[in-house]
């Protein structure tokens, strides 16, 4: 049995003259929690989409619980549970009508999943109202309860947090973390919000330009980001000079809000404190501070935005 839920090998797709995908080889682990990252047109839907079946590739192939034939394709696919873009949802339809149908569908034997799988994501109480008169986060939780009908071992989702407020997001991760840790549920999410999958993930995938740049763990994104002493104080320009002159560096940056980030002296903050106030700079705030993801990225990309 192969230990990969998913593996794209040279993935290609091609509109005319433009690539959204170049070649990208993409792993995912059994029991990963896999965060895709990278701005609009950089490549992410069209590849979720590719591997649902959604669309097909112009080149390179793709491999689903060690299956990459047709046949062997749809059959890995029954494995799987996904929300890419927007949920597909009859309006007219309560939630549990809604997974009625999808439920007769796909050929899962017995209702009783159905409030069970309503009541995971928050919405057992919805009773007899029509999906049209949901918010838009409600929407959201009804296509996460349609993807998870069934327990899939493989769940995708693309931007699922898009109508969630900030509690609904935290449940969501939640969730997911549950589902990981006691079904041991593979997730490869795909998410504008930067600070949560660094909360969730546990291997990340960085695209741009329809090109994979890299694939790393949690643990060596956290090696990789820039770990600094934040400083607040009430002259910055003095302070820069006496960091320059008695420290001997420049390996420092000042914010716009007069901030200024220094690097290098992370085991140093006793004898910064003692330099500045020697100086007569009122220090208001010396706070040893990591990157987080979204630093990561921009530096990787070169300062595009997610």
């Amino acid at each position: 049995m192969s230990e990969y839920v998913l593996r794209t090998k040279k993935l290609t797709k091609r509109y005319k003259s433009d690539y959204a995908l170049t070649q990208v080889d993409l792993t995912i682990k059994k029991g990963d929690i896999y965060g895709f990252i990278g701005q609009n047109g950089a490549g992410k839907s069209t590849l979720l989409r590719i591997v649902m079946g959604l669309a097909k590739p112009s080149d390179g192939e793709v491999e689903l619980f060690g299956n990459s034939d047709d046949k062997g394709l749809v059959e890995a696919r029954k494995r799987m549970g996904a929300i890419v873009e927007t949920p597909a949802l009859f309006l007219h339809m309560t939630a549990e009508q809604n997974l009625e149908v999808c439920r007769l569908q796909r050929g899962i034997p017995g209702s009783e999943c159905i409030q069970r799988t309503l009541t995971l994501v928050g919405l057992g109480n919805t009773g007899r109202k029509k999906v049209k008169n949901f918010s838009l986060g409600m929407k959201q939780r009804l296509g996460l309860a349609i993807a998870l009908l069934g327990d899939p071992e493989f769940l995708i989702l693309d931007e699922p947090t898009n109508g969630l407020d900030p509690m609904g997001i935290v449940e969501l991760r939640d969730l997911l973390k549950k589902l990981n840790r006691e079904k041991g549920m593979t997730v490869f999410i795909s998410s504008h919000i930067l600070a949560e999958l660094h909360q969730l993930a546990t291997t990340y995938g960085i695209i741009h330009n329809g090109q994979l740049l890299e694939q790393l763990s949690a643990t060596e994104l956290n090696n990789h980001l820039q770990k600094f002493l934040l400083i607040k104080v009430n002259e910055v320009e003095k302070a820069v000079t006496v960091l320059e002159r008695e420290l001997g560096t420049t390996n420092f940056v000042v914010m716009q809000d007069g901030t200024i980030k220094l690097f290098g002296f992370l085991n140093e903050t006793g004898k910064i404190s003692k330099l500045l106030i020697e100086h007569g700079i009122l220090l208001e705030q010396l706070t040893p501070i990591s990157d987080d993801l979204e630093s990561y990225f921009t530096r990787l990309v070169g300062g595009g935005h997610v």
